[in-house]
């Protein structure tokens, strides 16, 4: 176990490089990083907010230079695929549903080096507090500060996180799992930053609501490719 680990860390370790880099190729349109969406069991909607994955790597592409390729990749939680992509989006509205080995599963690539972002698009707190509990039932999500680094760079949120849909009304807040000091989950809540990713005609939210969205998606992009 401790050998296949490290090859999975040397794997995603390559692959976070090669996005700091910027190793692009225009001619042939390669790419050096896949985002992956997260496919789960228990009946919520995983494919929701369809354009979000690509409209934000476009944007990272443009703006900083990354090299991400916007075809979104759906990533069965059970599925060796996860340990090809430094990225998870996990969102939905309802029922989330992990098995013992799909738990076990998204352990291994988390403590391996990979990263989990959760979108609460509305209604599935509950659901997803319990089910990352099976997979770190040593670990709970901690509020963190407005000063972490997620939120310095390269846009400044001194503030946390942008409210970007009204939900309950409460403030947004930026949750995360930190595994031997490394934050391996971030989760945003009364926030949905995937919908403020959407192409403006989903939601018709106002062009300096969608561009907050996407500043903070960079930020947490920038964050995991940095650390």
């Amino acid at each position: 176990m401790r050998f296949t680990n490290h090859r999975i860390f040397i794997a995603l370790a390559l692959s976070l490089l090669m996005v700091v880099f910027g190793a692009y190729t225009s001619q042939t349109k390669s790419y050096s990083v896949k985002l992956g969406r997260l496919k789960y069991n228990g009946g919520g909607d995983w494919y929701s907010s369809k354009t979000a994955l690509p409209n934000l790597a476009n944007y990272c592409n443009s703006k900083l230079g990354m090299s991400i390729d916007p075809t979104e990749t759906v990533v069965d939680i059970g599925g060796p695929d996860l340990f090809n992509h430094p990225y998870l989006f996990m969102t939905g509205h309802g029922n989330v549903l992990f098995s013992d080995a799909e738990a076990e599963n998204l352990r291994n690539y988390l403590i391996s080096g990979g990263f989990l972002h959760i979108c609460d698009n509305y209604g599935m707190d509950k659901y997803v507090r319990s089910q990352m509990k099976r997979v770190f039932p040593e670990l709970t999500f901690t509020e963190l500060p407005h000063n972490h680094a997620i939120y310095q760079s390269p846009y400044a949120f001194p503030q946390g996180l942008p409210k970007i849909h009204l939900h309950d009304g409460k403030p947004p807040q930026g949750f995360g799992l930190i595994y031997k000091g490394r934050l391996v989950c971030f989760y945003d809540y009364e926030c949905d930053l995937g919908n403020g990713w959407e192409d403006q005609e989903v939601h018709k939210d106002p062009e300096p609501v969608r561009q907050k969205a996407l500043q903070m998606g960079a930020n947490i992009l920038k964050f995991i490719f940095s650390h």
